[in-house]
């Protein structure tokens, strides 16, 4: 049981994402997890959009898509009639549609995938305790070998609701839980509702209070769904007096304890078979004050709960881990600016009050209790909506000189998809999410062949160095340009459809329709987790560079390591 870099706690989703995105990156890494096998479960199944992006960039979407099930929408009833039907329409623009996968299909597609780097599951192998230290964290370990102790440089709390490192760490999470229990069933049925459609049924009393509860959602296979449900008062028990969240060990449900819920609420006589599993879970709403403690951080449900509504826990935990690992392995690395670690919690903690917040007053209100079209709404639960304007990785205002004139994504904001690029040797139009699929930042150049080639190769070198060399460099010819920049040594894309100016407002002469030649163009930094960094003037070739320095130590400097 050797030392590590970092020491990962937890195998789930989370968890596995962050030890993949640091081995991806060269970090040595261990992953624990105190069950001595992966559970068999359909727990977290709803898929975001944003989150196959980021499976995307990781190399891992092709698998996820050949398993899911898409999610179109959701059939309501009240009280046994029609109630509004949702689609879950996305703007064209939007890569990856809503998705449904179990959890276990999860775990098992991500645990093959950290296998590709060398890298396995230590099973059986529980956190006792850990100390930090002024370089390094001392964990003691349960393994199935007995007690161990190792160390680590940093140790990321991917280990839930009840979380070692959180206690450890002496980290803050509090608030409340709700007093209702649930059932959970994964079953198949009978009816002939359309394939692809949630269904939520409810039952309101004469107050208009709802006091019965079915929500079902689609799984691969013929009519099988996750149901969940209220638990009938013999299957019910006292709170632990713990964190009272997720799975809780007791009487599982039965089969007839599924039918006699869909006897009542079902929107079309029913029969539940093939009872694959079952549970009973509580729900709560908890926050940590903060996701790091020195070289201790938290990610997922060690950091966030909350209902449910929306599929939004492991979602928001994976994309926890996918902002975190670049960060950390920067760290590791010894070349972080002082302070990027610290950007974790100035962005991630925000998104996790914002979704614990939203995911309460839903399951409260209702989706109705939301005040923004359905549009704004359908974006924000895909996870599209997520952002870090004005955080401490940005620039004021979005970006120096703001070439896109508010038009387009400015820094913080996710950085948009779009087609129809074309790309020597190829015969077929690319993504730009195809250039973008790397663990280093990116940085696009847009021109045209007016712009001189020794400004972008200066502006590339200059960029280059700053990162250390962790940047891949783009050039994305305008569409009215009918030839090159002379002597140009840097890849390069034309943007054929004219899709990167539409997404990105480039702005200066190529945007307002200048004729092709006059040089304009402008430089948008991307974030190895897929978010514009800055978006700069072409005038400005030490820019990126100067932006980069948020994120990266100066050349030959030591930076961040804590």
């Amino acid at each position: 049981m050797g030392d590590t870099e970092v020491l990962v706690v937890g195998a789930g989703p989370v968890g596995l994402t962050a030890a993949a995105e640091l081995r991806r990156r060269g970090v040595e890494c261990r992953i624990v997890d105190r069950l001595p096998a992966p559970q068999p479960y359909a727990k977290a199944v709803g898929i975001q959009p944003r989150t196959l992006e980021v499976w995307d960039a990781m190399g891992l979407v092709r698998e996820v898509l050949d398993e899911a099930v898409p999610m179109r929408g959701q059939l309501m009833f009240v009280n046994g009639e029609p109630g509004p039907r949702i689609d879950l329409d996305l703007p064209a623009d939007v890569p990856y549609r809503f998705a449904a996968l179990p959890q276990d299909t999860t775990e098992r597609l991500l645990t093959d995938h950290l296998a590709g780097y060398g890298t396995t599951v230590e099973r059986g192998t529980e956190l006792l305790d850990l100390e930090q230290r002024d370089d390094h964290v001392r964990v003691s370990l349960a393994t199935p070998d007995g007690p161990r102790e190792a160390a680590a440089r940093y140790v990321v709390g991917c280990d839930g609701a009840h979380s070692r490192v959180r206690r450890a760490a002496g980290i803050a999470f509090e608030g409340d839980a709700f007093p209702e229990q649930y059932m959970l069933g994964d079953v198949e049925v009978d009816w002939d509702l359309p394939d692809g459609y949630g269904v939520r049924a409810t039952h309101l009393d004469a107050d208009g209070v709802a006091d019965d509860l079915l929500v079902c959602i689609p799984l691969p296979g013929r009519r099988r769904y996750r149901m969940s449900m209220l638990i009938p008062p013999e299957l019910a028990s006292a709170p632990s007096g713990e964190v009272a969240h997720g799975l809780e060990r007791g009487h599982a449900p039965e089969l007839r304890h599924i039918q006699a819920v869909l006897d009542r609420l079902s929107p079309q006589p029913t029969t539940a078979t093939a009872l694959r599993w079952s549970s009973v879970f509580r729900i709560s709403h908890r926050l940590a004050d903060r996701y790091r403690e020195g070289r201790l951080l938290l990610a997922g449900d060690a950091a966030h709960i909350h209902p449910p509504t929306g599929a939004q826990g492991m979602n928001t935990g994976v994309q926890d881990a996918y902002n975190l690992a670049w960060k950390l392995a920067l760290a590791v690395r010894g070349i972080a600016a002082d302070g990027l670690l610290d950007s974790y919690h100035a962005e991630r903690h925000a998104v996790g009050e914002e979704v614990v917040g939203r995911t309460v007053r839903h399951a409260r209100a209702g989706f109705d209790a939301d005040p923004d079209d359905l549009t704004t709404l359908l974006l924000r639960e895909a996870q599209l909506l997520v952002g870090y304007r004005g955080g401490p990785l940005t620039p004021p205002g979005g970006g120096a000189g703001d070439p896109g004139g508010g038009h387009g994504p400015l820094a913080g904001d996710r950085a948009p998809d779009c087609g129809g690029l074309e790309r020597p040797l190829t015969a077929f139009p690319q993504r730009l999410f195809d250039l973008l699929r790397s663990p280093r930042h990116a940085l696009l150049l847009y021109a045209d062949a007016g712009t001189p080639a020794e400004r972008l190769h200066g502006t590339a070198a200059a960029a280059r160095s700053a990162a250390h060399g962790l940047l891949d460099v783009h050039v994305v010819l305008a569409a009215g340009a009918d030839s090159r920049p002379d002597g140009l040594r840097l890849p390069e894309v034309r943007d054929a459809a004219g899709a990167f100016r539409a997404a990105y407002a480039p702005g200066d002469g190529a945007r307002d329709g200048a004729d092709a030649g006059t040089g304009a163009g402008a430089a948008f930094l991307i974030r190895p987790d897929g978010y514009l960094a800055a978006r700069l003037p072409a005038g400005d070739p030490g820019g990126p560079a100067a932006e980069l320095r948020r994120a990266f130590a100066a050349p030959g400097a030591t930076g961040s390591t804590a």
